[in-house]
């Protein structure tokens, strides 16, 4: 593992996904790599994973788990802040995500979505000019530093695989997957239709004593045949 240092952060590389007719599905990469390879001089590059927790991980880490995930925040900010869709021409097709730190390529690639929502939280003074007491959604580790404003209205349930869903920014893909411990405490605030079993489609959500009529947006961001993740459980 990779020792982090917050004085001299690095980014490394993100590792493979394949684009398929359900979004981005996690596949062991076809590509081949030496972590730390250097393809041209003074160029080197390295490769992730993250999963459906929103865990952070080298991609050739043999055992994935809190304890080999990157915890180290300034680390994750780093990291994450400059994630995007890799239009390098190298490894585009098994890793699909891009974040360049300096002259380090670091290539990811995700169990489902690059972004993974895992906190609610309430910010006195949030990021990106958001008012104060705002409900933020936190991203991968980095707490009030990697949120976007909560959108109850915007979250998407998939109606195949039950996995929940909220808009991130355009760059890093759209939309993020709502880790499966928040999505089940937010599940319990949709409302379906009268004639209408929970296992089918919701459509509003109940917050802050609002309902408030669930957009369906981000369906337009999946294929029409997509499946999900659904392996790891109906939410997440």
């Amino acid at each position: 593992m990779l020792v982090l240092r917050a004085a001299a952060l690095s980014c490394r590389a993100l590792t493979a996904l394949r684009c398929l007719s359900c979004g981005y599905t996690a596949c062991r990469s076809t590509a081949t790599y030496i972590q730390g390879q250097s393809p041209e001089p003074r160029i080197r590059e390295y490769f992730y994973y993250i999963d459906h927790q929103g865990q952070l991980f080298l991609d050739d880490t043999k055992v994935k788990n809190f304890v080999t995930c990157f915890k180290d925040k300034e680390f994750l900010v780093f990291f994450f802040s400059r994630l995007r869709l890799n239009r390098s021409s190298r490894y585009e097709e098994d890793f699909p995500f891009l974040s360049l730190c300096g002259r380090e390529r670091n290539f990811l690639r995700c169990d489902d979505r690059p972004i993974v929502f895992t906190h609610l939280l309430h910010s006195p003074a949030g990021p990106q000019g958001i008012i104060a007491d705002q409900e933020l959604l936190s991203y991968c580790g980095g707490a009030e530093k990697l949120s976007v404003p909560f959108r109850p209205e915007a979250l998407y349930m998939h109606p195949i695989s039950g996995r929940l869903y909220h808009p991130c920014a355009e760059h890093s893909g759209g939309v993020g997957l709502v880790r499966s411990a928040l999505a089940i405490e937010l599940s319990t605030f949709f409302v379906y239709p009268a004639d209408q079993s929970q296992s089918g489609q919701p459509k509003h959500f109940l917050w802050r004593g609002k309902k408030r009529t669930l957009t369906n947006e981000l369906s337009r961001l999946f294929f029409p045949a997509e499946g999900g993740r659904g392996q790891h459980g109906d939410l997440g």
